[in-house]
């Protein structure tokens, strides 16, 4: 994995994570004097997602923690559409969520049920979703940080 810590598309949207969630939540992601911003949220004890603005939105970034909860490797995860992340009966609570963070910058009330590749299931909960956008106010996508899971029986 170490060529996504010098991957400049990657360095750049993890400044873009980094800015936005300070700018449309007042917190932040890392600690002010960060050294290596890029390492430090791919190895961080959160999980954080993100996904592109397309119709069918796409993930673009999963850390190490998402990774290994969602039981996938990068490249499986970055070509994933971020909806096949939770069951079918879930996913329109899930786009009425992804909607209200669009009109309001963010949420920090997002909860849900996701499924791994192997198929268990896990809780996400202290969850905050935000835009992901330039200072101009273009976007990017939206992402997620994950703070807190159960893993839940797989007859759930």
């Amino acid at each position: 994995m170490n060529e996504i810590f010098k991957n400049p598309e990657i360095i750049g949207y993890s400044a873009l994570l980094v800015s936005s969630f300070a700018r449309l939540t007042g917190k932040t992601l890392l600690a002010p004097n960060s050294k290596d911003m890029v390492r430090e949220l791919y190895q961080a004890p959160f999980a954080l997602v993100s996904h592109g603005t397309q119709a069918d939105p796409i993930f673009c970034y999963g850390n190490q923690t998402a990774l290994e909860l969602w039981k996938m490797t990068w490249a499986e995860f970055i070509t994933m559409p971020s909806r096949l992340s939770a069951e079918p009966m879930f996913h329109a609570e899930r786009e009425r969520l992804l909607a209200e963070a669009n009109r309001q910058g963010y949420i920090d009330t997002y909860q849900g049920v996701r499924i791994a590749k192997d198929g268990q299931k896990f809780l996400i909960k202290d969850t905050v979703l935000w835009n992901v956008e330039d200072s101009q106010g273009k976007r990017y996508g939206q992402a997620c940080i994950i703070r807190k899971w159960d893993f839940l029986s797989k007859s759930n």
